[in-house]
């Protein structure tokens, strides 16, 4: 039974974000409207030194952008906000608990995007305990 199961590709993955993402609460999405989600095995070198990381795999996600706190009507063009997803990191975690790799995914997105967003713990932990639409 087991020997036809594989890990999910970057592209599975990304799917997978991406769907997750479309079921998050609608007032959770619109903050982050335009936010672009990528998948990636490990981050890069410069992120793991910039985040203090020990091992490329203590990071299983990241916002990359200016949140809304951070947001003025003064700023000039930037780059797109940007969340990205760590797939070693989140299978090697998801191999060790006992959650879903779906779960697992949802979590890392709102704890990015809601982080950056200003929102609190508590803030998070009433969206994550919202059902996905």
């Amino acid at each position: 039974m087991w020997t036809e199961l594989k890990a999910p590709s970057l592209a599975e993955m990304e799917a997978m974000a991406h769907e997750v993402f479309e079921r998050l609460p609608a007032e959770f999405r619109r903050l982050c409207e335009g936010v672009i989600i990528r998948v990636d095995d490990f981050p890069t070198e410069e992120v793991l030194d910039e985040m203090a990381c020990e091992s490329e795999f203590d990071l299983l996600g990241l916002f990359q952008g200016v949140g809304l706190p951070q947001q003025s009507f003064a700023d000039v063009a930037r780059l797109p906000n940007m969340v990205w997803l760590y797939r070693r990191p989140i299978l090697d975690y998801w191999a060790e608990h006992d959650e879903s790799l779906g779960h697992i995914v949802r979590h890392v997105l709102i704890h990015e995007i809601g982080h950056h967003f200003g929102l609190s713990d508590d803030d998070m932990s009433a969206i994550e305990a919202q059902e996905p639409g």
